[in-house]
């Protein structure tokens, strides 16, 4: 069974941790080949992604949210040989409290049964925002 959405307890740890400044959500996102909808309607994971995608989108927006890198999965270097990821990106958020806002919206609580009709594993991983051009090996404090 894949990991789909956050435990409460987890997800309280992430409200808790409330500090100040952007987030950003590494994403990686294995869809079901096809949509697993509890009322039995047809759909490819890809295309149950895409409804949640289009529906979810303008909230996201409307909140601060946007797409800051995305990439295509190639290989799995270093890891689980038999992992894929269908969608690689990371997302950013203003605060904290845009997320949770996004989260307990009506419109994205109802966008999210696509996501999960249609992702068979996902993972979804914070990141505070740290300076770039460091050298390779040096970790910014």
């Amino acid at each position: 069974m894949g990991h789909i959405d956050p435990t409460k307890d987890v997800f309280a740890q992430f409200r808790d941790n409330n500090r100040p400044g952007p987030i950003h959500m590494l994403n990686l996102v294995r869809l079901r080949e096809w949509a697993a909808y509890p009322d039995g309607r047809k759909a490819t994971g890809a295309e149950a992604y895409a409804a949640y995608g289009r529906e979810s989108g303008p909230v996201f927006e409307r909140l601060g949210g946007r797409i800051v890198w995305q990439g295509r999965f190639e290989l799995m270097l270093i890891g689980p040989q038999d992992e894929r990821w269908d969608h690689c990106f990371i997302a950013e958020y203003p605060s904290v409290a845009a997320f949770v806002e996004m989260i307990r919206d009506p419109v994205y609580r109802e966008a999210v049964k696509h996501r999960q009709a249609g992702v068979e594993d996902s993972r979804l991983i914070r990141h505070a925002v740290l300076p770039v051009g460091k050298n390779f090996g040096e970790i910014p404090e």
